[in-house]
């Protein structure tokens, strides 16, 4: 099997919420827990959740879960600045990765099962991205990354994120499709929206 890391990311001050969306309730537990107990179920070698605004309520938050907690110092300047910080704590790392996964704390409806489909599908040493399909052709987040991009991932400044990423290595993507439309819960009306066709509550 791959040595894979899973980078959860979770630093943004989710200035459309209102309100920090990490904490909003996801059944039993928060939308962020959620995302660190779904990484769990796939026994990876390493999850680095990266926090950033809010940065001392959400460790009280997850502080009991087996994870390695980074705080992006830089959050502010966007999206590229977690990456950057949790892919060099892996360069640092006594461990040899062959890559890593990176989702989001605001997609709760990709399961374990999805991303351990992305996980098998990976073969390291091939300069290869496994992508999510979202709508409009448009690939993102989760993604796997070959251990060979960390050097340039670990260089990513401002809001470049995944999807720029992607779209510069355009040629050595493959893209796969979720089993459920992958949405991100970015307003507090898609939050409520989906939360109630969820729970049915």
């Amino acid at each position: 099997m791959s040595k894979i890391a899973i980078l959860v990311l979770a630093a943004g001050s989710s200035t459309r919420m209102g309100q920090p969306k990490q904490l909003l309730n996801w059944g039993k537990s928060t939308l962020l827990g959620h995302t660190i107990e779904t990484a769990l179920k796939l026994n990876a070698d390493e999850i680095v959740v990266v926090l950033g605004a809010n940065f001392s309520s959400l460790q009280n938050e997850i502080k009991s879960y087996p994870v390695t907690i980074l705080n992006n110092l830089d959050w502010a300047q966007g999206l590229g600045t977690s990456i950057a910080s949790g892919v060099r704590l892996l360069l640092e790392s006594s461990t040899q990765f062959d890559g890593v996964l990176i989702v989001l704390a605001d997609q709760p409806f990709i399961d374990s099962d999805y991303l351990k489909k992305m996980i098998h599908g990976f073969n390291p040493d091939q300069k290869q991205i496994l992508a999510t399909a979202y709508d409009e052709f448009i690939q993102g987040v989760p993604v796997l990354f070959d251990a060979l991009y960390f050097e340039e991932l670990s260089k990513l400044k401002g809001d470049i994120g995944a999807k720029q990423f992607i779209k510069k290595h355009q040629s050595l993507v493959k893209t796969l499709v979720p089993p459920v439309k992958n949405v991100d819960l970015d307003t507090l009306e898609d939050y409520e929206k989906e939360y109630r066709l969820k729970f049915k509550t």
